[in-house]
């Protein structure tokens, strides 16, 4: 191991500890130990410190002892030609900084409660508040979701700046085309690597994959804090457990270091202690290197690459593998930019959004009927109009093939939300006959026509959906009696395709489908897909499952045979526990479609919503995710999640879809929608028309207004006299606990 490195490293560990024992001491005489220390809208306390020691810091008090663990871990220093022989004391004082900076991140947030923003996804540019920190735990999720499904590989973080901005346009650029997350700290020569971006008029913020975390290198806390966070959330690892923590992370999140710019002690110090995740440092500057492997997949830290390679020499490193999707458009393509959004001032040319008529619609055709590869543009095109105009637009995309089924139209019509979205400078909201399509004023410039629109779905069906189709054509209607006449087609079909899965019931069918997709984060997890239970992520039902494995008969949505029906009421089959008992590594030995009190189905954190026992309302409520108050359970979303989360069975609590509440078997064996209580108030808006209905079909039909949300109250002993008032049906069913 390099002298040099180990010399940095250790100093820098020290210079990091020292300087929050000083903080710590300062914000102790100034706020006194009882003050509230935490990052905001997170479960997990300080999360590196949480995850790896099981320490709970809560307060300047309990922030004393982590403090004073890391200078336990200091090795001794030593001199600049010292050699050491292993890793040990390297990865110690890296350890010791990065929970030092931790707690000072932490006292920032009570010095300085105005600094980050980490409720939202799109940092105030405008306004110059661009540093999020640490996510709350509703973002963490939602984009720990994309680490689970594949759709974001893995991670840059990047710390200090490019030699211009020019150059870091690129970088980030190139990580997004190979849809990996940039995570974003330090500063260089008085300057940042997001203020390079935003000087390059790139979009920052979550939805873009380029997440500014802030300016100093302790920020990269925030970004080694996801990762465990995803580890405790979605891989159900506890709290402590660090030698589980730390190989879940090399095993399971690809993340790695660029350092752009002169690495100081500090710097190296926090290189050292990324080692103990796996996470390996890529420098642009002439800096020791580690190259034997040993904690790491490969080379440790790696110095003197160039910008062009930076990278893909990264990816190569980190034992990365990506796959890039190569589109023949004039413009960026991937998922990192499905994200962005096309403002105001951006705006070339819209399409729907109520200003005009935009309508999508796939259907199956004849093999002789369509043109492989052909693409029509039926009225004016974009480049005919100048900026501010306004078009109605019709999407039809007819597809033929041998193994393509009528069932599968709505799975292929789905994707085209997103398959747009990923053309940088277009932006793709909503779907069926209210889309709403903005191209931006830069994609123009770039040559972008609606024919692209057409290549993008002709290459992406036949990449993604091969195995089902074998021709795409695309007409693309731009005259308003055209769009309209598609609409009114497509209305009909969407009516029959609504009425024919409504009418489907568990019953009626022999096959229910897996879906193994979460075990990357959970590997105990299996969600089983019935047409009664959608998947509790919300993504798939059993539609989407049956066309997954039609598509990839060997991926995630496998076929799982029924059997013996067990007990109808809680809705269990011996077919099923069989395969979940296989699934889960033997972990599960049974499971309850229709109960959450009784063998209910594991969740993975990925879950929309999840329902709690109420007992002394004698009822159930549910929360989803983008909740953060407090619940009638005593616990937030996030804490409910961490309690329940990563592949585990407990009884009294589980996950579902949003759209599964309404649906008829919803944990019909505990007495289903009639037992529910309470539920947060944007979550009843948004289900408002299928809750009414429900509630008709149940012969209560103002079953909505007798449900409770958080103005009535946030405790069952707040919303038990509302409950009473309105005589809620769960008040008189047999008692929910024995």
């Amino acid at each position: 191991m390099s002298k040099l490195v180990a010399f940095a490293a250790i100093q820098g560990a020290y210079n990091i500890v020292s300087k929050a024992e000083g903080k710590y001491k300062r914000a102790l005489e100034t706020y006194g130990g009882s003050q509230k220390l935490e990052f905001p809208n997170t479960a997990y306390y300080l999360p590196i410190i949480y995850s790896l020691t099981g320490m709970e810091v809560t307060d300047l008090d309990s922030a004393r002892r982590p403090l004073e663990f890391a200078r336990k871990l200091l090795p001794p220093h030593v001199k600049k030609d010292c050699h050491l022989p292993y890793l040990g004391p390297l990865l110690d004082a890296g350890m010791a900084a990065l929970f030092a900076e931790e707690i000072v991140e932490a006292i920032r947030y009570v010095e300085d409660p105005d600094f980050y923003q980490p409720e939202v996804e799109d940092p105030d540019v405008e306004n110059g508040k661009i540093w999020l920190g640490a996510a709350d735990d509703a973002i963490m999720r939602k984009r720990g979701v994309e680490f689970v499904d594949g759709t974001a590989p893995g991670f840059a973080a990047i710390v200090g700046a490019a030699p211009d901005s020019a150059t870091a346009k690129k970088i980030a650029e190139e990580y997004q085309q190979k849809t990996i997350y940039v995570f974003m700290a330090a500063n260089q020569n008085g300057t940042t690597f997001t203020e390079q971006l935003i000087e390059e008029d790139v979009q920052i913020g979550w939805n873009t994959r380029l997440v500014p975390f802030g300016p100093d290198i302790s920020a990269a806390v925030f970004a080694l804090g996801f990762a465990n966070r995803a580890g405790m959330a979605f891989g159900g690892i506890a709290p402590g457990d660090y030698k589980r923590q730390l190989k879940y992370q090399k095993d399971r999140i690809f993340a790695f270091v660029n350092a752009l710019g002169d690495v100081n002690a500090e710097w190296a110090a926090n290189a050292a202690g990324c080692i103990n995740w796996g996470f390996p440092t890529i420098a642009d500057t002439d800096i020791p290197e580690v190259l034997p492997t040993g904690v790491c997949t490969y080379e440790h830290v790696v110095a003197n690459v160039g910008h062009d390679e930076m990278p893909s020499r990264s990816i190569e490193i980190r034992g990365l593998k990506v796959t890039i999707t190569e589109i023949d458009i004039p413009l960026a393509y991937g998922p990192a930019f499905e994200g962005e959004r096309v403002r105001k001032d951006d705006l070339y040319l819209e399409m729907g959004g109520g200003k005009t008529q935009c309508t999508e619609l796939v259907k199956m055709a004849d093999m002789n009927e369509i043109e492989d590869g052909k693409v029509i543009v039926d009225g004016p095109d974009v480049t005919e109009k100048k900026k501010g105009d306004r078009l109605p637009l019709g999407i039809f995309v007819q597809v033929a093939g041998r193994e393509m089924q009528e069932d599968f139209e709505p799975i292929l019509e789905r994707q085209i939300h997103h398959l747009i979205n990923y053309a940088q400078g277009i932006m793709h909201i909503g779907q069926r006959d209210i889309s709403w399509i903005r191209v931006s004023e830069k994609a123009i410039e770039k040559g972008f026509t609606l024919k692209d629109i057409g290549t993008i779905l002709h290459a992406k069906f036949h990449q993604d959906f091969g195995n089902i189709l074998d021709k795409v054509q695309v007409t693309l209607y731009t005259k308003d009696d055209a769009v309209d006449e598609l609409t009114k087609t497509a209305r009909a079909e969407y009516k029959h395709r609504d009425e024919r899965v409504e009418q489907m019931t568990d019953e009626g069918v022999d096959l229910f489908y897996s879906c193994t997709l979460c075990q990357s984060f959970a590997p105990n997890h299996v969600c089983v897909v019935s047409p009664e239970r959608t998947g509790l992520c919300g993504a798939y039902n059993w539609m989407d499952c049956k066309a997954s494995y039609q598509i990839n008969p060997t991926g995630p949505n496998q076929p799982v045979e029924k059997g013996e029906c067990l007990d109808p009421k809680y809705g269990q089959w011996k077919g099923v526990n069989d395969f979940v008992f296989k699934a889960s590594r033997q972990a599960v030995e049974k499971v309850n479609f229709y109960s959450m009190l009784v063998s209910p189905m594991t969740t993975c954190g990925c879950c929309e919503c999840i329902a709690a026992m109420l007992p002394t309302c004698n009822g159930i409520m549910t929360v989803h995710r983008d909740y953060t108050g407090e619940t009638p359970s005593g616990m937030k979303f996030t804490t409910l999640a961490g309690v329940m989360g990563g592949g585990q069975q407990s009884e009294g609590f589980v996950g579902h879809s949003k759209f599964n509440i309404t649906q008829r078997k919803f944990l019909v064996g505990d007495g289903g929608l009639l037992r529910m209580v309470w539920m947060p108030k944007s979550l009843k808006e948004e289900l408002r028309e299928r809750l009414i209905k429900r509630g008709e079909e149940l012969g209560v039909p103002d079953l909505i207004d007798r449900i409770a949300d958080e103005t009535v109250g946030t405790t069952e002993e707040e919303i038990l006299p509302f409950l009473q008032e309105k005589d809620h049906p769960a008040l008189k069913m047999e008692p929910l606990v024995g």
